[in-house]
């Protein structure tokens, strides 16, 4: 091979390795306050893949959790009363279980009759990419599918705080879709 074209491919594949490192560095940063949402589609519990879209012009929290987690356990109740209350406004709540075993994450949904969806990230993929590292580990995205807050362990999803944080995101969700129908941007 001539040096006319040894140099040119080394410096390509330089310059390649470069590229990957950094979205290899970039992919695995942890999401911060107003990084976007990354798409994602997981199976559902049901086996009914489920995409994770944030920005659709809904709140959207995300929810990283395990039956064998006893603060998520404990959190549970609160989370299903939350998005109950809170999907009337547009909230949607996503649980990602990072079970292995399916038949009791079933039987935990069962039991604590979850009606939000749950999907499955058993191998914790898309928690690392989150940069998730505690369960349960929160998103609550706002309308644009930019990242409002990240809620670290277990939390009173029922507390007068956090219900006014979300009512104000899906409050300002209503107003902004209001300005847009005024400006006939619908």
């Amino acid at each position: 091979m001539s040096k006319s074209i040894a140099i040119p491919l080394a410096a390509g594949a330089v310059v390649l390795g470069a590229l990957l490192s950094l979205a290899w560095i970039r992919r695995d940063r942890p999401l911060e306050t107003g990084d976007r949402a990354p798409g994602a589609i997981l199976p559902a519990v049901n086996s009914v893949s489920f995409p994770i879209h944030a920005g659709d012009g809904h709140v959207v929290i995300v929810n990283f959790w395990a039956t064998w987690c006893p603060p998520c356990v404990e959190e549970t109740p609160s989370l299903e009363t939350f998005a109950t209350r809170m999907r009337p406004l547009g909230v949607r709540v996503i649980g990602v279980s990072v079970d292995q075993d399916i038949t009791q994450l079933t039987n935990f949904i069962s039991r604590y009759h979850l009606t939000y969806p749950v999907l499955r990230d058993p191998n914790q993929a898309l928690a690392a990419r989150w940069g998730t590292y505690k369960f349960p580990e929160t998103y609550i995205f706002d309308r644009d599918g930019r990242l409002a807050d990240k809620v670290i362990g277990a939390t009173d999803w029922n507390d007068a705080s956090m219900i006014q944080f979300v009512t104000a995101l899906a409050d300002w969700n209503r107003a902004g879709a209001h300005q847009q129908a005024a400006a006939g941007n619908w």
